[in-house]
């Protein structure tokens, strides 16, 4: 058998009262259980409170609309029209109009055009 030191006799105390804390904890939680509440003040201070956080109204009103629309594609419905904003200014369409495409198009024969000639 190992000679047992000093040290070693104090770290296998440390190491069982360890065990120890943490079994009456678990006693504690098992306790509160059959009693509807917390038996000791131990079992509430292995908890700290978290706060909640608070959703605005209008948050909540679009996550209730996007699971509509969701649930409305999966189900292969119609979608639901996504609501209008207080401000009642609508986003401008992006895109190319048809004049802006001529005028890319015109510019693109002209580059491959140039780059021809210089090849040839």
């Amino acid at each position: 058998m190992a000679k047992l030191t000093r040290t070693i006799i104090e770290a296998a105390i440390n190491g069982f009262e360890a065990q120890k804390k943490t079994i009456d904890a678990q006693i504690a939680e098992l306790r509160a259980m059959m009693n509807g509440g917390p038996s000791s003040p131990l079992a509430e201070e292995t908890k700290p409170e978290r706060k909640k956080r608070k959703i605005s109204k209008e948050a909540l009103q679009r996550m209730r609309e996007g699971q509509r629309r969701r649930w409305a594609k999966m189900r292969g419905e119609l979608p639901i029209a996504p609501a209008q904003k207080s401000s009642g200014r609508a986003k401008p369409k992006k895109g190319l109009t048809a004049a802006g495409r001529k005028a890319l198009s015109i510019a693109m024969k002209r580059r491959w055009a140039a780059k021809k000639a210089a090849a040839a």
